[in-house]
């Protein structure tokens, strides 16, 4: 809902990235889709510029308020550019006033769209990188395809909404809202940093069909198997005076158009927290499932309404409406660097990727990425092709690499593209 014709305030989730981004954890996440022939830059500029007209919301600068950030509309418009940059690459600071904050590139058959967070999540960037590549094959075979429908219609209000103040802003009876429990601090991946604020992106492929066979055999849905799979392989790369102190917490976004009426192309969505204190008698059955049932109990529409109710709550009390964006901003982030001594490392699950079905014969598949103060796993699942985009922060790829072996050794071909860093 606009406050102004050409100017919006920042939701909840994004006044905590536009406070905590910086030269490492930029606070942006790419998505990717692999076309099946080299990307042509002509046509995509042209599909880009069709997608803006569809997206908007996108055409803004982030400015500083006295009490709060806002967003207000330009009318520059992005241009697509080869890949020259890292994935999730800064596109937000104090000074940003010339440059979107999301960029548009190309390199070979993949199409990139690197996005600051604090613009929309991961669902929505998505969709509009889907908005990109439609119009893309649309103009590129447009006697093929001038029958494809792009976009989802919705109204430029709905599209623009902060739905959280939408769907939890109205008086709510506390006697519904069921608090959670403290959660306690977890366990910190140790080792080295990589230096000069690097981030290293590893992109893991294997079949759909075969790690879901996987995790029918051990009575476990594909979400809580991978899970249980990280937090093993965490436990595995734990020193042994650590492996018995502190639980390993895996945090989870979830998206929230799932559980409320919402059109938004903004962000809505709120982290749930899944914890396990290792004693070593765990199995990957017995993991999973302590998994499973954890996460579907913090995925109660009272567990979701009481973490959304304290947001909003917390905005509307006139002492912090009142206090300067200078002091905001600092606070946020002490909040923000207490919030991350819950978690371990994260798992995004954007779950089946869908397309419409005349232009699946163009696209390879897709990837994502999320930048991370620590290591960030981003799941998604194109035809039987399960994808992993993983962010890491540490010299060290030991995780990394007992996580693909339990796959491996069970007879799973992987395949592993990773960037490169100077160590």
């Amino acid at each position: 809902m606009r406050e102004n014709d050409t100017w919006y305030q920042v939701d909840n989730v994004a006044k905590i990235f536009i406070a905590t981004a910086n030269k490492r954890d930029t606070r942006s996440f790419r998505v990717s889709c692999y076309l099946k022939e080299k990307v042509d830059s002509a046509i995509l500029q042209e599909a880009l510029d069709l997608a803006t007209e569809c997206r908007p919301q996108y055409q803004v600068f982030i400015r500083r308020g006295l009490f709060w950030h806002y967003m207000e509309e330009t009318d520059i418009l992005a241009k697509v550019e080869e890949e020259h940059f890292r994935p999730c690459p800064i596109l937000y600071t104090k000074n940003h006033k010339t440059r979107l904050h999301y960029r548009v590139s190309y390199f070979g058959k993949r199409i990139n769209l690197d996005m600051f967070h604090a613009l929309t999540d991961g669902n929505g960037g998505l969709e509009f990188l889907n908005i990109i590549v439609q119009n893309y094959l649309k103009l590129r075979y447009p006697d093929k395809l001038s029958n494809l429908s792009v976009g989802t219609g919705a109204a430029s209000d709905e599209l623009s909404e902060d739905s959280f103040k939408h769907n939890f802003s109205q008086e709510l009876d506390d006697k519904n809202i069921v608090s959670s429990p403290k959660a306690k601090a977890a366990y910190h991946i140790k080792g080295l940093l990589l230096p000069y604020n690097q981030m290293q992106f590893f992109e893991v492929h294997m079949s759909a069909s075969e790690v879901l066979k996987l995790a029918k055999e051990q009575n476990a849905t594909m979400t809580s198997y991978l899970g249980a799979k990280l937090m093993q392989a965490i436990y595995k790369d734990m020193p042994a005076i650590q492996k018995h102190k502190k639980p390993v917490t895996i945090s989870m976004p979830v998206n929230l158009r799932n559980y409320f009426e919402s059109g938004t192309s903004r962000n809505f969505f709120n982290s749930v927290y899944v914890s396990h204190l290792f004693d070593g008698t765990e199995t990957t059955e017995s993991l999973a499932k302590e998994f499973d049932a954890k996460l579907k109990a913090e995925l109660t529409p009272e567990k979701v309404a009481q973490k959304m109710f304290n947001y909003e709550k917390m905005e509307r009390l006139i002492f912090v409406r009142l206090v300067p964006l200078l002091v905001k901003n600092p606070s946020v982030a002490l909040g923000t660097i207490a919030e991350r001594r819950k978690v371990t490392a994260v798992i995004s699950n954007l779950g089946r990727i869908q397309v419409p079905e005349e232009i699946r014969e163009y696209i390879g598949g897709y990837t994502c990425f999320c930048s991370s103060p620590s290591m960030f796993f981003t799941i998604s699942t194109y035809g039987d092709d399960l994808t992993f985009g993983i962010s890491s922060v540490y010299r060290n790829t030991g995780i990394l690499k007992k996580f693909i072996r339990d796959f491996t050794d069970k007879g799973i071909e992987v395949t592993v593209n990773a960037t490169e860093v100077v160590r």
